[in-house]
């Protein structure tokens, strides 16, 4: 009785594994539209926030840490973005020095990246290393 109870634990602590792992894979740099909120809801930024001017199209701010290994590949696509279209800027925050920026915009984990108007409206938001295609279709018209 007690190998069979044994089995069922671990059993059942595969399939909880299991469920997680595509729960936080599906999650996993899943970029979130914001402009359906109120104008309450929605963080503004000022270029003294970021530390640089907005582009006149679009900012991508991405929130990094140092040992953070898909802040390497997200910077490389957050920059490939930006020199590619025109009126898209790329900052790069370190998380760890602006941390009254990062409780303030509620910032969990690294890399985060916000996608921000000409006017530092954030629009977007994504947790963990956004694909390509994905910063492309959320850049504001």
């Amino acid at each position: 009785m007690l190998c069979v109870t044994g089995l069922l634990v671990v059993v059942l602590v595969l399939v909880a594994a299991t469920v997680f792992g595509v729960w936080w894979r599906r999650r996993d740099g899943r970029v979130r539209n914001l402009d359906g909120g109120s104008e309450d809801d929605v963080d503004v930024l000022s270029p003294d926030d970021i530390g640089h001017e907005f582009g006149s199209r679009a900012t991508l701010v991405q929130f990094s840490t140092a040992f953070c290994q898909p802040c390497r590949a997200t910077r490389a696509t957050l920059a490939h973005v930006a020199s590619s279209t025109d009126g898209v800027v790329h900052v790069e925050i370190d998380a760890e020095a602006n941390l009254d920026l990062v409780r303030r915009l509620s910032v969990l984990r690294t890399p985060t990246t916000l996608v921000l108007d000409d006017g530092g409206r954030v629009v977007v938001r994504a947790s963990g290393a956004p694909a390509l295609r994905d910063v492309r279709a959320a850049l504001p018209d």
